[in-house]
């Protein structure tokens, strides 16, 4: 079991657009097997993308309402109907804010061996792969927090004892 340490807010890779992947090889069922690791061995967890262990590769896997798999260069569709609610990451850890989320989501992909999937799924699967497909494109939750929420949550992101040097 290979737990990788995941990337904190600040990190740059967080904050770039993930590479596609083109090479469907070990390395990539490699990196398939560590994220799950580090997944399984996080707490409070949903889901994790290549970038939160410092690769930028447009991969992730989630474990979520009782569907655990991997999806790469995924292409996220959304319903229209929003719920909100809290949501956190472990690139922001131990804080949660109420968060806006489309209530159904499909993403379509392939696997690490180049097959195609579709995973679909509503309330907290939804939300999780939206939130992993979000950090593949180089954004975070708290992006989407609008007005006293955003400007809590930067203030606690601020204060929280992980950004200290």
């Amino acid at each position: 079991m290979t737990m990788r340490p995941i990337r904190i807010i600040g990190d740059a890779v967080l904050r770039s657009p993930a590479e596609p992947v083109t090479t469907f090889d070990r390395s990539l069922r490699d990196l398939v097997t560590d994220l799950m690791d580090t997944l399984l061995g996080a707490p409070g967890r949903a889901g994790v993308a290549a970038p939160q262990i410092g690769v930028s590769a447009r991969v992730f896997v989630y474990d979520a309402d009782g569907h655990r798999g991997h999806v790469v260069n995924p292409h996220l569709h959304l319903a229209d109907d929003t719920d909100t609610d809290d949501e956190g990451c472990l690139s922001i850890p131990g804080l949660y804010f109420p968060t806006p989320r489309a209530r159904h989501a499909r993403v379509d992909g392939v696997d690490q061996h180049g097959e195609p999937v579709t995973i679909t799924g509503t309330g907290f699967l939804a939300r999780a792969l939206q939130h992993e497909t979000d950090h593949l494109d180089g954004r975070l939750y708290v992006d989407t927090l609008r007005g006293d929420t955003r400007r809590r949550a930067l203030r606690e992101i601020r204060a929280a004892h992980w950004t200290r040097h």
